[in-house]
């Protein structure tokens, strides 16, 4: 009998171990993305807040959610955009930055914070998928990650509002 019950508090610490929250990882932040995205270049703070037509112009446009009307976006002394966001994983926010180029194409996407288990999304040669993406691109060639399709959608429809949002708002702000 005493047996029996020294397993059920052994149980109890088990299902609270695999139930404990996840810790985000933070890879970079910002100054760190910047400089690694544009060696050598200054930045021109250009924050947006979205007003109602603009708002919704862009998920017209994307046809993708939008989270916050705050985009912060910065000019790039060497040309092109410099831009964060956030999207919603499964648990959790995803904070990443999308470089593009003064042509318009996306350069490189950078995971800056998010949960140890979205790992996917944090690797190299997946975020390499949108490199050379424009506004009015196809993304049905992005593949979505096994395990990870939540957050990697999500940020496959981040990459697409943040190209939405600077051909429509950005790419004309002085």
């Amino acid at each position: 009998m005493k047996f029996q019950f020294m397993l059920v508090p052994a149980a109890i610490v088990a299902s609270v171990a695999a139930t404990a929250p996840a810790q985000a990882k933070i890879f970079m932040d910002v100054a760190q993305a910047q400089k690694l995205m544009f060696p050598g270049a200054t930045f021109e703070e250009k924050f947006v807040t979205l007003d109602q037509s603009q708002f919704n112009a862009i998920i017209k446009d994307a046809n993708v959610n939008i989270y916050s009307r705050n985009v912060k976006a910065w000019r790039v002394s060497t040309g092109g955009w410099f831009i964060i966001d956030q999207v919603r994983g499964k648990d959790d926010w995803i904070s990443y930055a999308v470089s593009i180029g003064s042509d318009g194409l996306v350069k490189q996407v950078e995971i800056l914070e998010c949960l140890e288990n979205y790992d996917g999304i944090t690797v190299p040669n997946w975020r390499a998928q949108f490199y050379g993406k424009k506004h009015g691109s196809s993304f049905d060639d992005i593949g979505m990650i096994s395990g990870a399709t939540l957050s990697s959608g999500q940020m496959l429809s981040g990459v697409k509002r943040i190209l939405s949002t600077y051909a429509l708002i950005l790419k004309d702000v002085g």
